[in-house]
């Protein structure tokens, strides 16, 4: 008894601090490393939402300015002496009007809207008072002539854009101080441009050309728009839709219903997974070489661009599919073949029509994935400058087009500050369409989604 009362006491002392109802030292040291993790954590959450939060801030502060413009109203005489000297209207004469022949028509309709409201700057003669307009009227207003030859001879209102400085000037881009260093604008058509905001003659509004207008040159910042890039980056996602879903969709169903378990599925499937994380870059380098140097197919149109990102959005599409079809039990697949049903009524008639929502979602996001990509684009020659809109289908996926991250791209390439403004604004609807998708994904998965 001696002994075991000994023992007692000895194991007693051993265990003396290590309570579970006392915080030892280790129990201490454990505890702090835990809110250490959980802090650094919170910080990384935290710097997260900060970057982001600065991102948007200088994003949205840039380009939310290019959504409105600065417009000068004028009632511009189509004088039909100068228009259509042998008054046929016939379009092959009115065709021939150039630009330089409807220059003096806006400088004396600007004069006149001048005169009738009393607005005068010293220093600032017409042709001052004309450069406040963009360069960009002479050709709008060609344009309205040639679709309406019966308006020559009438006086007509026309919205005209003003210049990329007088723009910059009511955006903040352009003060009184910088105007006395450029060379584009002058501090007296600045004060101008107030007389004629207070006269009514010059406002600003919302730019719908921005979403429509195609772009334009160095020397036009404001009359640039988007309207190229949006329609080729809408036939590239055609294109992409029309050829990745059905052949990644095939391809999953294949290689996870009926391919046999041997070392070339293996590697077939660790091929997909490779091609997953290849530089998109690389993709752009295999269009180039294949489809136009190989095929022969026109550079900067939208089928090779739609080719190309076709390729590089197969293995994503092919992976989401798959494991949408994995998610599916098991014994859905039993039960439909235990009651008869052959192996491709089973898959069409139930698992995958389970699966849908897991595709769909993956497809977007593969989609979406597409829609940002740059680097392809530009090793195909989607970069060029194009002012034409491409045809329709399908004749326009083999016309000259860009797309809207390229344009982004292209836009920042230049000189202008108004060029950043329209790259930022570029950003913005791209990041709208972008959060379109992805809401559409999340959606569909919610609304669809199985759970099991």
């Amino acid at each position: 008894m001696t002994e075991i009362t000994a023992d007692t006491a000895t194991a007693t002392e051993q265990l003396k601090g290590r309570s579970l109802f006392e915080v030892g030292e280790r129990t201490r040291k454990r505890h702090a490393s835990e809110r250490r993790f959980r802090l650094m954590g919170l910080a990384a959450v935290v710097f997260s939402i900060l970057a982001l939060a600065g991102l948007m801030t200088s994003i949205l502060s840039n380009g939310l300015s290019s959504f409105h413009q600065t417009f000068i109203t004028l009632d511009v005489n189509l004088d039909a002496a100068k228009l259509d000297k042998n008054g046929n209207r016939d379009p092959e004469d009115v065709a021939k009007i150039t630009t330089f022949t409807l220059q003096p028509l806006i400088k004396a309709a600007m004069q006149t809207k001048m005169t009738e409201n009393g607005i005068a700057v010293e220093g600032v003669n017409a042709n001052a008072a004309f450069e406040l307009i963009s360069k960009e009227a002479p050709g709008e207003l060609r344009r309205f002539i040639l679709a309406n030859p019966d308006q020559i001879g009438k006086t007509v209102s026309f919205d005209l854009l003003a210049g990329g400085r007088i723009d910059g000037y009511y955006k903040g881009r352009v003060t009184m101080a910088s105007a006395e260093l450029d060379s584009n604008v002058t501090p007296g058509q600045l004060v101008l441009a107030d007389k004629l905001k207070q006269a009514g003659i010059l406002e600003q509004r919302f730019n719908w050309g921005f979403f429509t207008a195609p772009d334009a040159s160095d020397t036009r910042p404001e009359a640039a728009g988007l309207g190229v890039a949006i329609l080729g980056s809408a036939y590239m996602m055609l294109i992409v839709l029309v050829l990745a879903l059905p052949i990644g969709v095939a391809a999953s169903i294949y290689l996870e219903e009926f391919a046999p378990q041997n070392r070339w599925t293996d590697l077939i499937e660790v091929n997909i997974a490779n091609l997953a994380a290849v530089p998109s870059i690389v993709f752009g380098i295999l269009g180039l070489a294949i489809f136009i140097n190989f095929v022969g197919l026109p550079q900067s149109a939208p089928v090779v661009g739609g080719l190309v990102l076709t390729l590089m959005t197969l293995p994503t599409i092919i992976i989401a599919t798959r494991a949408a079809l994995k998610a599916v039990p098991p014994s859905i697949n039993d039960a439909a073949l235990g009651i008869g049903a052959s192996k491709m009524q089973a898959i069409f008639h139930h698992i995958l029509p389970l699966a849908a929502p897991g595709i769909l979602t993956g497809t977007i996001i593969g989609l979406a994935q597409a829609l940002g990509e740059t680097a392809p684009l530009l090793l195909i020659g989607m970069v060029a400058f194009v002012r034409e809109y491409p045809g329709a289908p399908p004749e326009g996926f083999f016309d000259p087009a860009s797309a809207l991250p390229v344009q982004v791209y292209n836009w920042t390439q230049r000189g202008d500050p108004a060029f950043v403004e329209r790259a930022s604004g570029a950003i913005i609807v791209l990041l709208i369409f972008l959060v379109i998708m992805n809401a559409i994904a999340i959606l569909l998965r919610r609304r669809f989604e199985r759970r099991w």
